[in-house]
C-alpha cells in the first residue's frame, strides 16, 4: 500500500471523492491500530456550491477548508457529531470531501456506516482540525489491489442548497457488504 501524496489531494473534490473509495484509513487509538476501507464519500465544490461551508466565505470555521489541500477539516454538527473532511483542490478553493462511511478491517468490530460514527470510532475531534494528512497520525493509503465499484447519487441532508441538492456528488463503493445499509442505497 502507498500513502496518498499532495498531488492526490491537489485536485478538485469531485475527482478526489470517488478515488478515495477503497482507500484504507488508519489510526492508532488507545494503543490499538484501527483500519478501515473507505466506502462512502461526498464532494463539496467551493463557494459556488451552496451545500459547502465555503459558500459562507472565510470564517473561523472555514479557515482550514480554505487552506492548503491534504488537511483534515473537522467540524461539529447537530451538537453531537464530529465530521471528517479532506481538503482538496488548491488553497483558497474551498473544496473538501466528507468521509461518510467505511468497512472496518482486521477483525475490528465497529459500525462505521455514518460520518459521525466513523469520526467517533477513529477518535476524531476538533484537535484534528487542520491535521496534515501527509505527516499526521491519521493515515490514508491506496490499496493497489482493490478496485471499488462506484455508484454516484445525490448528497444527503443538503435540501437547502438550491440546484446543488440534486448534483450527483455522493460516491458509494458497491463492492462493500455494508453498501446496502447506507441511506438511499439499494444493491
Amino acid at each position: 500500500m502507498s500513502k496518498l501524496d499532495l498531488d492526490f489531494y491537489s485536485r478538485p473534490a469531485d475527482v478526489v471523492a470517488p478515488e478515495l473509495l477503497g482507500v484504507v484509513l488508519s489510526r492508532t487509538c488507545d494503543g490499538a491500530l484501527r483500519r478501515a476501507r473507505i466506502i462512502e464519500t461526498e464532494a463539496y465544490l467551493g463557494p459556488e456550491d451552496l451545500a459547502c461551508h465555503a459558500a459562507k466565505g472565510l470564517t473561523n470555521r472555514t479557515r482550514v477548508l480554505l487552506g492548503p489541500p491534504g488537511r483534515a477539516y473537522v467540524y461539529f454538527i447537530y451538537g453531537m457529531h464530529w465530521m471528517l473532511n479532506i481538503v482538496a483542490g488548491h488553497a483558497g478553493g474551498g473544496n473538501a470531501v466528507l468521509i461518510r462511511g467505511a468497512d472496518p478491517l482486521d477483525g475490528w468490530d465497529a459500525d462505521l456506516t455514518g460520518p459521525g460514527k466513523l469520526a467517533r470510532a477513529f477518535e476524531i475531534t476538533s484537535a484534528d482540525n487542520g491535521l496534515d494528512l501527509l505527516r499526521g497520525d491519521l493515515v490514508l493509503e491506496r490499496d493497489e489491489d482493490y478496485r471499488p465499484r462506484v455508484r454516484r447519487t445525490k448528497r444527503i441532508g443538503v435540501d437547502y442548497a438550491g440546484r446543488w441538492k440534486d448534483r450527483l456528488l455522493r460516491y458509494v463503493d458497491m463492492r462493500s457488504n455494508l453498501a446496502k445499509k447506507l441511506k438511499g442505497i439499494k444493491k
